[in-house]
């Protein structure tokens, strides 16, 4: 085993899991989700079954990442990060797996603590997501995005600085420029 789990944690059968992964206490890794290399799992984390995340994403604390999710590499959750997989769910009515429906998280994203992720929509590359922002629609790369609903607000350098209208960054000194409602480094 190149990974470490709390003997708290259970990890149900036929999961990857990647080299150097860190699974922290009372949380659950169910049937056919991949985990890649590096990843920290916070407590009390669920991931779902057929989930896929990347490699070296971070996921807090207190954090269920639903059947229909995917993460690519570098993303961050912070804790208490809510996502969903059915748009108008019954308990009466269950649709099943066949019928959730699917979110994109880009590489490099960071979602906000208690941020909410609504279903079906694709949070761009390198996007943040304020904490506690609801996020009903796609989010564009670099995006800054903030409030109920969540709003874009500006652009976010890769280094996590905010950026203002020269879009060079005052950190790191990456430059960008706006196509097609997406922000691109140049």
């Amino acid at each position: 085993m190149n990974y470490s789990v709390h003997e708290s944690s259970y990890i149900d059968n036929e999961v990857t899991i990647g080299e150097g992964t860190k699974i922290w206490h009372f949380s659950h890794i169910q049937s056919y989700s991949n985990i890649g290399e590096k990843c920290v799992i916070g407590q009390n984390v669920n991931i779902a079954c057929n989930v896929q995340i990347g490699n070296g994403v971070k996921i807090q604390n207190n954090v269920s990442v639903y059947e229909g999710v995917t993460l690519e590499d570098n993303v961050f959750c912070g804790p208490s990060v809510v996502f969903t997989n059915d748009l108008n769910p019954r308990s009466k009515y269950p649709k099943g797996s066949s019928k959730y429906v699917k979110t994109l998280v880009k590489e490099g994203a960071s979602l906000g603590a208690n941020s909410t992720i609504v279903c079906g929509i694709t949070i761009g590359k390198n996007a943040m997501i304020a904490a506690g922002a609801v996020v009903t629609k796609d989010v564009p790369n670099y995006a800054l995005m903030v409030g109920l609903p969540a709003k874009q607000k500006g652009w976010i350098c890769e280094c996590g600085t905010q950026l203002d209208s020269s879009l060079v960054c005052t950190n790191c000194n990456r430059k960008y420029s706006i196509k097609e409602k997406d922000l691109v480094e140049i």
